[in-house]
């Protein structure tokens, strides 16, 4: 694996202005050597001319080395193939001229997954995409240990993906139990931290991963939205009942406390089927008034 490595180079300021003035020099060298020729001093103008050329050249080489790291960005240098560092801090520098120069971004990205049709641990077809925010924390892991890091984190983080919805269920998991649909923060925090073991060998840190898209596949999609009615159906029901059956037993002991009326087992029955059926009723109940005595 590799690993990145820091470098300073010299700042291109300075060396801007030395190459500035050799150019002049190369330029001026040349044009005395044209007067010299022309005059009819061959020896001294065609050295001059022999040296001011090869001068200019190596002038104009020298500030090819010249180059700028804009801010949240890097430059990984290479001679003829072997890593030299990497330039993280922004500024005009200079360095070897015949470095090659690989620009980096290390800012914040954002993958938007695509939506992929998966089975979660049940066996369900679901469709789930997730979104990752990361970033390039090691410049030469990134360029030379992948041989695409961009289209490596699109790739494991769909592999990521993919893996994390087998191990759990959509929903109506066993109590306790974590779910895709039912513990968000905690499938996220799954999903990141495999999402990191898959890609620091890239030199990729996963700033945050969750899930954006998750739903039943379409074949299944209006059964389980009956099993969910019917859910929610039962659920509120056994809220009804059981606040039903306490309101009855708070009436029933309310009576008996202040001896309001005594029933006997019979009638006692009758009150409390009465009431539940009032209380647990979908609609309102029509009363049936006793105009004789309680017994008829």
């Amino acid at each position: 694996m590799s690993q990145e490595r820091a470098i300073k180079p010299l700042s291109g300021w300075g060396m801007l202005g030395l190459n500035l003035v050799l150019l002049l020099a190369a330029i001026g060298m040349f044009a005395f050597s044209i007067g010299l020729l022309n005059n009819r001093a061959e020896v001294a103008g065609g050295l001059l001319l022999a040296l001011s050329i090869p001068w200019a050249i190596v002038v104009i080489i020298s500030l090819r080395g010249h180059f700028i790291v804009q801010p949240n960005h890097a430059k990984v240098l290479l001679l003829f193939g072997t890593y030299r560092g990497s330039v993280r801090d922004s500024g005009f520098y200079w360095a070897n001229p015949f470095l090659t120069r690989i620009e980096m971004s290390l800012r914040l990205r954002n993958l938007d997954g695509q939506h992929l049709k998966v089975n979660d641990r049940n066996g369900n077809p679901i469709e789930i995409a997730a979104v990752v925010v990361w970033r390039v924390h090691d410049t030469a892991e990134a360029a030379f240990d992948v041989d695409d890091f961009v289209q490596y984190v699109k790739v494991q983080s769909e592999a990521a993906v993919r893996n994390l919805a087998s191990h759990y269920a959509y929903d109506h998991g066993e109590e306790q139990e974590l779910t895709l649909r039912g513990s968000p923060d905690e499938v996220a925090a799954t999903l990141q931290h495999e999402l990191q073991a898959r890609l620091a060998k890239a030199g990729v840190t996963v700033e945050e991963a969750r899930l954006s898209h998750l739903a039943y596949a379409p074949e299944i999609a209006g059964a389980m939205l009956r099993r969910q009615q019917a859910d929610a159906i039962i659920a509120a029901r056994q809220r009804i009942v059981h606040g039903a059956v306490s309101m009855v037993e708070m009436a029933l002991k309310e009576l008996e406390t202040k001896e309001v009326v005594d029933l006997d087992p019979e009638r006692r029955a009758a009150m409390v089927s009465n009431l539940l059926v009032v209380l647990c009723g979908e609609s309102e109940a029509t009363p049936v008034i006793n105009a004789g005595t309680l017994y008829t």
